[in-house]
């Protein structure tokens, strides 16, 4: 099981991240906003389960319509204030070139995941959904996983020291409830499901949009032949995935660990066989 977050119809409204945070009981990180966009959480982190990216772009909207290629659907009420949208006082002629790419970030969950294998308590650990879980009655504090993990998702807690991250709601999913963020999300832009189907969706989805026009829309992390063998959690983006802070081709951080000690292994045989030929050597 896992997530399709299509962005192209994500509108920033944070549900998913409030959602996150009321139902595991995730403590508050701030609320001073960067100065660089309406993003006040920054990034994922040990309280940060689920963040919201605001790309602010001096680029044409283009066809890049947030609702092309879906069915006509009645508002929905967020409660919020009403006010007038920059530009709606001026000419068509008079604006400036400018759109916003939004973006709800999430654990990838990966299938061949290095946090699982560095962890050296079992804290961390795969469940029958293929999702990955810290238990943080056992996890020691260590961090091994922190640098461990290609996205830089997994993090530990200030004041705590323990490793904490989104669990895919996994109590919710043992009473065959979705996960608090897509129940939230009133558009539909994370969807959670099984991730054969969800793959299909996606897929459909791209499809729709190259028709009308949006060139730029592509999937991120949906192949299961990536460097990561596949995420629980994967997205359809407006743009290079680096502009979204995502890293353009994540690999497993300990696929290389087999080898490496393999040739820390033959170093130290060379090193005792030198050892040796200057011992037995001065003995003679």
């Amino acid at each position: 099981m896992g997530f399709f977050t299509d962005t192209s119809v994500c509108i920033g409204c944070k549900a998913c991240e409030v959602a996150c945070k009321e139902w595991n009981m995730i403590p508050e990180d701030g609320l001073d906003f960067t100065g660089m966009s309406f993003d006040n959480s920054g990034g994922l982190g040990a309280d940060t389960w689920r963040h919201v990216a605001f790309i602010e772009q001096r680029a044409p909207l283009g066809f890049q319509e947030t609702g092309v290629g879906r069915p006509e659907r009645e508002p929905v009420d967020l409660g919020m204030p009403s006010f007038e949208r920059p530009g709606d006082s001026t000419g068509a002629d008079e604006r400036g070139d400018f759109r916003w790419l939004m973006s709800s970030d999430v654990c990838k969950h990966c299938t061949s995941a290095a946090c699982l294998d560095v962890c050296p308590t079992g804290s961390l650990f795969r469940t029958e959904y293929g999702t990955v879980v810290v238990q943080e009655d056992i996890c020691n504090g260590c961090g091994y996983c922190v640098p461990a993990c290609p996205y830089g998702v997994i993090d530990q807690r200030k004041g705590d020291g323990r490793a904490w991250k989104c669990t895919l709601c996994y109590d919710r999913l043992g009473d065959g409830l979705e996960p608090a963020c897509s129940k939230a999300c009133p558009t539909d832009s994370i969807q959670f499901g099984d991730l054969d189907e969800l793959r299909q969706r996606a897929d459909e989805r791209l499809g729709t949009l190259h028709e009308a026009g949006v060139s730029s829309a592509r999937l991120y992390g949906e192949d299961p032949d990536d460097g990561v063998d596949g995420t629980g959690a994967f997205f359809l983006l407006l743009d290079e995935p680096e502009v979204y802070g995502l890293p353009p081709d994540p690999v497993v951080t300990t696929r290389d660990l087999p080898s490496m000690w393999t040739y820390a292994g033959a170093a130290a045989l060379t090193l005792l066989a030198g050892v040796g030929a200057a011992f037995f050597g001065r003995r003679r």
